[in-house]
């Protein structure tokens, strides 16, 4: 799985840019804010029809345009496909997969897989629950189109809920539409921590690997998913699910009513990481938790690959500068075998080190 070309046009600071990449190494180096992390959630972007950086779409079209046009030559399955998106400040955005309209940004991750990797996700352990939960996610949201469409339907729903909790004091009858949203969160819900469950569950024995090879053996790396306390068993099929989540849902009705929040479901999940049997969170030192955050990002892409066949477009922003010697060379024994893209500053010597091919950037221009 490669991106062999990139055209964007009005895209953040650049105006048009028109390039083709190397097909296993490609190094983005210059000063900071001139544009090399806006390749990458270019890139990122087609993969999976949203970007890690931006709350919504009008966020990546040029101040000056109405406009914004993304387009990605990729090979894929054996087979050649052009990725389209358009994006417009004032109408719905489109996407294509060979010309032909995709209807869900699920499609597009069916054709194209990335792992994108900054320096906050080095922070992922210490960060609070909801940035675990993102991490999960985004990356479910690649591997399962099913996944996907259960996320933004809970979504909707929960959006709903929370209105309905906050503005039933001044209009009770909005109370009336509060069992129909509850089920739909019921049935979403269900279908999200069984696919959590099944991907934590690779993920946990994939970073313990990874850990335990970039700690020399020394530590022992585990991560186990936590969900709503009257789930027995994650792994159970979604009917089971539903079930105990009802129950919970049920049991929680007047502390829902009286507090005007949403207080159960999988929108408040979590990983445990812990290392040596300790909470990585709490009692860990920084280095130990950002070799843990290591473990698990590339765990992720080796799930991608095992699940696919294909190893999925590695991103890596500016991430190796933030690390020591000896994690540096831990991520980059594992790099091979897909396409990578690494950004660097100006005076980094990764150009040399890496090979493959190297594009400067400077002022929205990438050459």
């Amino acid at each position: 799985m490669r991106i062999d070309g990139l055209l964007l046009e009005n895209f953040r600071n650049y105006t048009r840019q028109d390039l083709s990449f190397d097909p296993d190494c490609n190094v983005i180096f210059g000063d900071n804010a001139q544009g090399k992390t806006n390749l990458l959630e270019a890139v990122q972007y087609l993969s999976c029809g949203s970007s890690d950086r931006a709350k919504s779409d009008r966020e990546l079209i040029a101040f000056s345009a109405e406009n914004t046009v993304l387009s990605g030559k990729v090979f894929s399955r054996e087979r050649e496909f052009v990725l389209r998106a358009e994006l417009y400040r004032g109408k719905r955005r489109k996407l294509w997969i060979n010309k032909v309209p995709a209807k869900t940004a699920a499609e597009l991750s069916g054709v194209l897989q990335t792992v994108f990797f900054c320096p906050e996700d080095l922070l992922l352990i210490r960060d609070g629950a909801a940035a675990r939960r993102r991490f999960l996610d985004n990356a479910l949201c690649q591997l399962r189109p099913r996944y996907a469409s259960a996320l933004a339907s809970y979504r909707r729903a929960y959006a709903h809920k929370t209105r309905i909790l906050r503005d039933c004091d001044q209009q009770p009858g909005l109370l009336q539409m509060l069992p129909e949203f509850n089920e739909r969160l019921v049935q979403c819900g269900a279908v999200l921590i069984h696919y959590r469950a099944q991907f934590v569950e690779k993920l946990a024995a994939t970073a313990a690997a990874n850990h335990a090879d970039c700690s020399g053996g020394k530590e022992c790396l585990s991560v186990s998913y936590k969900t709503v306390s009257s789930v027995e068993d994650p792994l159970a099929e979604p009917a089971i699910l539903a079930r105990q989540l009802r129950s919970h849902m049920e049991s929680h009705k007047c502390a829902e009513l009286a507090s005007r929040l949403c207080l159960s479901g999988p929108h408040k999940d979590d990983l445990v990481v812990e290392i040596d049997g300790r909470d990585a969170k709490t009692y860990c030192s920084q280095g130990q938790t950002r070799t843990a955050a290591l473990s698990l990002k590339l765990a992720e892409r080796e799930i991608y690959k095992n699940a696919s066949g294909e190893a999925p477009v590695l991103l890596l922003d500016d991430v190796l500068s933030e690390l020591d010697p000896r994690r540096q060379e831990f991520v980059l024994n594992r790099i091979a075998g897909g396409q990578v893209f690494i950004t660097c500053c100006e005076d980094d010597r990764l150009p040399v080190l890496l090979g493959g091919k190297v594009f400067h950037v400077a002022n929205g221009r990438a050459k």
